[in-house]
């Protein structure tokens, strides 16, 4: 069966506590609720994709016990195919406890578990190329480094025909440019927030060309495409919107001023309905728009994925506000 898109990443259980405030060294806050959800940055974007119509899949690993059971059918209950989601006899699933304040920010904690034991052996080359496109998100790998070793591996022998798209986050963004650089061979769209794509380009820039008028983030932007020849590179922005670039076409688009419970997963959601734009051909400005709303909906409900509308709901918006995709 072809699919629209795989994700290669981590399976959490987030158990997410709702708290007074984020408290820092030394300080108390106190829990005022708690929930749990199903996480894992590529889940999360798999899960968008599947309400919105696409055929998903997911390569990665769930341990024998009670989170790994809930991770395990939820992707079924998702109507994501499980063909290469690993089910071992040993281990813990991957868990994160999230703390989330009263204006939605938030901390969080990733016990990683199996999720980082994955071997190339484990993963089937032929899943992996018979998707349109393979989303990558990282592990935390700081004790066991096989699962991003694979990951490695695996770009160096996919097919042409698949294109990767990579959310490195805050875990891969800190572990610097050398490491990155065999993500970034392989990378057809890039997928970062603000912060992320500041740390890294920190003292890479040329600022004489502000002159031109362009603004940080564009050359920023601008720098990470001329180094790696990334094709499409789309940073998220927070209640900034967002700032997509083809390199030949670039596009700031505003995020929707809706009541904000919970950040959890926004990043996630932006992924999944720009990525929704890319898959179905419509334009990057038009892709972008599509990740703003998703990510619109995800931070209206607690949890990273609650709030991620149906293929139905995105249609409605478009009908709404009279926008043609192309």
């Amino acid at each position: 069966m072809k699919l629209d898109a795989v994700g290669f990443g981590a399976l959490n259980m987030d158990k997410l506590f709702r708290v007074n405030r984020i408290a820092y060294e030394d300080e108390e806050s106190y829990i005022t609720g708690s929930s749990e959800s199903f996480g894992g940055s590529a889940a999360n974007t798999v899960v968008g994709l599947s309400r919105l119509g696409m055929k998903t899949g997911f390569i990665g690993k769930v341990g024998p016990d009670r989170e790994g059971s809930l991770l395990h059918n939820n992707l079924k209950n998702e109507n994501i195919d499980i063909k290469g989601v690993i089910l071992t006899e040993n281990g813990r699933s991957g868990t994160v406890n999230g703390y989330v304040d009263s204006e939605g920010q938030r901390a969080l904690y990733v016990d990683p578990g199996v999720n980082d034991c994955i071997g190339e052996n484990e993963v089937d080359k032929d899943y992996v190329d018979s998707t349109k496109v393979l989303h990558i998100t990282s592990f935390v790998g700081n004790f066991n480094e096989k699962s991003i070793d694979t990951q490695k591996n695996i770009l160096n022998e996919i097919s042409s025909k698949v294109c990767v798209s990579f959310d490195p986050g805050r875990l891969y963004i800190e572990r610097g440019v050398e490491f990155l650089d065999k993500f970034f061979t392989h990378t057809d769209i890039l997928l970062i927030n603000q912060a992320e794509l500041n740390l890294l380009t920190t003292g890479k820039i040329e600022y004489s060309r502000i002159s031109t008028g362009m603004t940080e983030t564009q050359l920023n932007t601008d720098k990470i495409q001329a180094e790696y020849g990334i094709e499409i590179v789309a940073v998220k922005m927070g209640d900034k919107g967002s700032f997509v670039s083809s390199g030949e076409e670039s596009y700031f688009t505003d995020a929707f001023d809706v009541p904000c419970l919970d950040t959890t997963g926004a990043g996630d959601a932006f992924n999944a309905g720009f990525l929704h734009g890319f898959i179905t051909g419509e334009s990057l400005k038009q892709s972008a728009i599509e990740g703003n709303y998703v990510a619109s909906r995800c931070i209206t409900e607690h949890g990273a994925t609650d709030g991620l509308p149906d293929i139905a709901k995105l249609e409605n918006f478009i009908n709404r506000n009279q926008i043609h995709f192309s």
